[in-house]
């Protein structure tokens, strides 16, 4: 009996292996096909998912730090406008589902026949002028929400015969509405507004993001995935800004309690607002599927298994590329800045400049999002 018990449960973990499998693999092509057959991938947000935008605007922008090494070293060995040593979520998604990394908007050679990514680093969910009225600076190469949709719908224009001609396009696309809205508070944050006036603006940023989805389902979309924030109380620019000499103050991962209670803050608000859109579209359109994607769970997730990962337990809330104190993070001298020296080992390390995450961990975060959104989807074409 113990003997058949075992195999059992062998039995049991290849079958969970194997399901897994199917559903996050790029060769997986049955699995796809079953699932949704995408044939493209519209990305907006900021810089989680541009690939590339930010360093084709001009101006001072097209000198970011990502426009230089050791941004992309690992997979592209130059850089390509992503915020990481290498690919970013949205190219794992995009290879998961078959389909070739997005090319920017921005691109003059780009090609767009099966999809576009219209973000842009550090932008945000609302337009400038709610920032200006409370006198809170943002980068001049801002490409608000609203402007990244005029870019979606002159897309449109270009390669749709009709507006028909459109809706039939969307119907076969996964439309990826952010991750958006963390600069908006990131610009708030770091001028010195305080949690108790930031939650304020949360009502503002989420009804931004669900005209965004209302928008694009209008136009004919039928299956939109839409991120929540990380828990940005583990991310070294916050935990070096917000630094407390109370150990209270941290939680048992050495992340910042008061700031990662603002992220679920969002989050709870954004998933309220989803639950509503979703159940008038129930009665208006109820072929469209609006799924909410768990980035808060999927970089906690990272972090609880970082060692069986093969991440450095030493090094789990520290920036790979980065200078000084305690998380390797100074934003005075950032990571691409000449002196500013980058791990030998990004593989091992979560965090990349101090901001944004390594090539690993968003693969990792990837697979974790990739199995739970496709459930979700519904897909029956």
């Amino acid at each position: 009996m113990a003997r058949q018990a075992t195999m059992y449960s062998t039995l049991k973990r290849c079958l969970f292996i194997l399901v897994c499998f199917l559903i996050v693999s790029p060769t997986a092509f049955t699995a796809q096909e079953t699932i949704c057959p995408f044939q493209h991938i519209y990305q907006f947000g900021d810089s989680i998912s541009d690939t590339g935008n930010i360093i084709l605007k001009g101006g001072l922008a097209s000198v970011s730090p990502s426009s230089r090494l050791p941004y992309g070293m690992t997979s592209f060995h130059r850089p390509t406008g992503r915020c990481s040593n290498g690919l970013l979520m949205i190219d794992f998604i995009s290879r998961a589902l078959n389909l070739p990394l997005l090319d920017p908007y921005l691109k003059r050679t780009g090609v767009f026949n099966q999809g576009v990514d219209f973000a842009v680093a550090g932008s945000t969910a609302l337009d400038t002028s709610f920032f200006q009225a409370r006198n809170i600076p943002v980068p001049i190469s801002n490409t608000p929400l609203s402007a990244q949709m005029q870019w979606f719908k002159d897309h449109l224009k270009s390669v749709c015969r009709s507006p028909s001609d459109c809706a039939a396009r969307l119907q076969r696309s996964l439309i990826m509405m952010g991750e958006i809205g963390g600069n908006d508070y990131n610009h708030a944050f770091f001028n010195g507004k305080s949690i108790q006036e930031v939650r304020t603006y949360v009502r503002h940023v989420v009804s931004a993001i669900i005209n965004g989805v209302r928008e694009v389902v209008r136009l004919g979309a039928v299956r939109v995935v839409v991120p929540g924030n990380f828990p940005i109380g583990c991310i070294p620019i916050y935990l070096t800004s917000f630094a407390n000499p109370d150990p209270e103050a941290y939680d048992q991962m050495g992340c910042l309690r008061e700031v990662n209670e603002f992220a679920r803050y969002h989050n709870n608000y954004l998933q309220r607002a989803l639950h509503s859109l979703r159940q008038k579209l129930k009665r208006d359109n109820p072929n469209v599927v609006v799924v909410y994607a768990d980035y808060y769970g999927a970089l906690e997730s990272v972090l609880a298994r970082a060692p069986f990962l093969g991440f450095d337990r030493g090094s789990l809330l520290k920036s790979c590329c980065g200078i000084g104190g305690i998380y390797n993070y100074d934003g005075r001298r950032m990571c691409g800045t000449p002196g500013v020296p980058v791990c030998r080992e990004p593989e091992k390390y979560i965090h990349w400049d101090g901001i944004h995450m390594t090539q690993k961990a968003y693969r990792h975060m990837s697979e974790f999002l990739i199995s739970d959104m496709l459930s979700k989807m519904q897909c029956v074409w």
